[in-house]
Order: C-alpha cells, then sequence, then structure tokens
C-alpha cells in the first residue's frame, strides 16, 4: 500500500501543478466553468494557485496529508459545477460524453484524497 499511495500522490502532484500553472496561464479555458456572476481572472487564478500548492504539497512527504485534506475539499467544491456542466446544452470542455465522465472522477479524486490523508 506504502507504494500506491507514493505513485498516486506524484501522478496527482504532477497533475494538480499541471492543472495549476494552466489556470494561470490560459485561464480562458476554464472560463465556461466558472459562473458568469464570479470574476472569472480571479477565480481562475486563486483556483490555480491552490491546485498549484496543493500539486507540490502532495509531492512533498511531510505536508501531503495536508495537501490531500486540501484536494478533498476544492474537488468538493468542484463536483457542483461539474454536475451542473453535465446538464448545459454545450458542455465548458469537450463533449456531453466527457462532460459526464468527468463527474465520476471528481469522485474518483475524492476518494484518492482520502486514501492519502488517512494513509
Amino acid at each position: 500500500m506504502d507504494t500506491l499511495i507514493i505513485v498516486l500522490r506524484i501522478i496527482l502532484g504532477i497533475f494538480f501543478s499541471f492543472a495549476g500553472i494552466m489556470h494561470i496561464v490560459k485561464p480562458r479555458i476554464f472560463n465556461r466553468f466558472i459562473p458568469n456572476f464570479l470574476p472569472k481572472l480571479v477565480v481562475n487564478y486563486i483556483a490555480g494557485l491552490l491546485e498549484l500548492a496543493i500539486g507540490i504539497g502532495l509531492l512533498i512527504n511531510q505536508t501531503s496529508k495536508q495537501a490531500a485534506l486540501a484536494m478533498f475539499i476544492l474537488m468538493l467544491i468542484f463536483l457542483p459545477i461539474h454536475i451542473w456542466d453535465v446538464f448545459r446544452e454545450k458542455p465548458a470542455i469537450g463533449s456531453k460524453k466527457i462532460a459526464i465522465i468527468r463527474v465520476p472522477l471528481q469522485f474518483l479524486l475524492l476518494y484518492i484524497a482520502y486514501l492519502i490523508y488517512t494513509y
């Protein structure tokens, strides 16, 4: 189990770091996920910084539990957005099928964050 947790931390650390950087470098990609009543650029930068911090935190042994908890909370916050995206006429990124796949993926990420946190 030790090896699995380490591998998951590395994969998700890289994934979250990349996603965080993309939120900052190419924020327009994520604009359709953000409701219109929110300031899109600010939300993108905040989400990007949080994801980058989580990614780096997962890669550091001493901070991985705190990063996993932050990841869990962030995925809970993002879950309604992904559910909302499934029911939109045109999903934020990709097709309806991809929007549908993102919902169980959020639950998988929640579960992995739980595993890392509790291990």
